[in-house]
């Protein structure tokens, strides 16, 4: 079980050649597969300026959880405004918790197991270069990412919270659930020490 769980760590995913370029090769593999994944911190110790503002502006890592209904509509979206391929998808249960939760409830929880009713959403993952980059053509990251969040939350759906977020706090609140956020966070006295989730994800490119 647990070489099926890290089944896509040595090449961090189908990232590895943009970071070692011969490291899909079989023969790399074999011999190197073992220096395999290489720690981030070492990459951002030895990332160069120009680097930097390359991944920055031109290459996204987006996890995005949508209705399962409408997966296929989803896809044409990301191949739209992203054309990024390979495309991970993981199905996911999205309960319906009385909105005791950071995501807000589904809108059509039609299913119910044992744990209550939820409805079935996808992730949908986009690691790697957009097609547009690839093709030397003009790419504006924030322009593009605004647009795919907006998809996004006019069809119920979240951002994952590790990515970049290029909303507005007022749209990012209007994505998550941030009446029952606030009220764990005032009941653990978090205010005091830690930020709120939005001046993470938000920290590049923060808005009002």
């Amino acid at each position: 079980i647990r070489d099926y769980y890290h089944r896509h760590t040595r090449s961090i995913f189908w990232e590895l050649e943009y970071i070692i370029p011969i490291g899909n090769h079989p023969l790399f593999r074999y011999l190197l597969g073992w220096l395999v994944p290489p720690k981030v911190s070492f990459l951002k110790l030895t990332q160069t300026e120009g680097m930097k503002q390359t991944y920055e502006n031109m290459h996204v890592a987006q996890d995005m959880l949508l209705p399962m209904k409408d997966l296929e509509q989803h896809i044409r979206v990301f191949d739209e405004h992203l054309g990024v391929y390979p495309l991970w998808l993981c199905p996911h249960k999205h309960y319906h918790l009385e909105n005791r939760s950071f995501l807000r409830d589904p809108p059509n929880p039609d299913k119910q197991d044992r744990l209550g009713k939820y409805e079935m959403y996808v992730d949908i993952g986009a690691y790697g270069f957009p097609r547009d980059v690839l093709a030397k053509k003009p790419f504006d990251i924030i322009h593009t990412m605004r647009k795919l969040e907006n998809y996004v939350y006019e069809n119920h759906g979240f951002q994952m919270m590790y990515a970049d977020t290029y909303q507005t706090k007022t749209e990012f609140v209007q994505m998550f659930n941030h009446e029952h956020y606030r009220q764990m966070r005032s009941k653990y006295h978090a205010e005091e020490a830690f930020g709120e989730v939005y001046d993470k994800m938000a920290l590049k490119y923060k808005q009002q």
